[in-house]
């Protein structure tokens, strides 16, 4: 009887024993979970875009003319105003941001290459009454436009996590459009009228500056302002008479644009894995 009750004694401790030794063994760990790495932005990448503006025409011009028949000799300066006009195109280009940044901040220096092709409405028409004696009487007009021009620039910023002030120069190119119309009446009392057109390349320089904004990783909208010096453009003809007359003008632009730019992510942060 009593070696029953012992026997029932030890396996009833023996269980309980098991029972608070299982309890306390350690759980098994769950595999690991991969997240997604914490957004670091950076401007470094290949992006496109687009800009529209408005651009406005500055510089000096000069006439210098001789008829053979009356045997006068002008030398004027050329007058006209100022030309406006919207201007507008696209851009592509890309930028490295210099790594200075840490996981909490993402301000740096940003270099680049861009370039540009816009559309423009600007023009110019300058129109010089000739004195009396010059081919009777006759007036010249000469109307000069930069329908279509681009630029190959550098880009040099400073980067304030999503915030981007950048200075930019390079070489701008243009097609220059100029056409010139003499009418007037001769010292026979008859009237003439004539006309010629001129089309060429243009290079020259462009500066200028702009900010930025990233509105997410890859769009951002920004603002631009460039200077730009074609030179100066010569336009000459020879008259049926013997006469000629040679317009000088310098072309120079001023241009400000408002941009939108898509970015192609480039650099990628790898995922971290969390701890429990």
């Amino acid at each position: 009887m009593y070696r029953k009750m012992l026997l029932a004694s030890v396996g009833a401790i023996a269980l309980t024993g098991s029972a608070a030794f299982a309890a306390d063994l350690p759980s098994r760990a769950p595999p690991p979970v991969y997240l997604p790495p914490p957004p670091i932005f950076t401007w470094t990448g290949f992006y496109i875009g687009g800009q529209v503006g408005g651009a406005w025409g500055t510089g000096s011009g000069h006439l210098t003319a001789f008829d053979p028949v009356t045997d006068t000799f002008v030398d004027t300066s050329l007058g006209g105003g100022n030309p406006s006009g919207v201007i507008g195109g696209g851009h592509l280009g890309v930028d490295y941001q210099i790594p200075t940044w840490n996981w909490f901040s993402s301000s740096g220096v940003v270099i680049g290459l861009e370039g540009s092709v816009d559309g423009s409405s600007l023009s110019k028409t300058t129109v010089v009454t000739l004195p009396g004696v010059f081919l009777g009487s006759s007036t010249l007009s000469a109307q000069t436009r930069a329908d279509i021009q681009g630029s190959i620039r550098g880009r040099l910023g400073i980067a304030w996590d999503r915030v981007l002030i950048y200075a930019t120069g390079g070489v701008a190119f243009a097609g220059i459009n100029t056409d010139f119309a003499l009418s007037g009446v001769d010292e026979a009392g008859v009237p003439f009228f004539a006309s010629t057109s001129r089309s060429n390349s243009r290079t020259g320089w462009t500066v200028g500056g702009g900010i930025e904004y990233a509105l997410s990783n890859n769009w951002s909208i920004g603002a631009e302002y460039r200077f730009t010096d074609f030179g100066t453009i010569s336009r000459e003809a020879v008259l049926p008479d013997g006469g000629f007359f040679n317009a000088q003008r310098r072309f120079e632009e001023n241009q400000v644009q408002a941009r939108i730019t898509y970015k192609f992510d480039w650099y990628t942060p790898p995922p971290v894995v969390a701890k429990y």
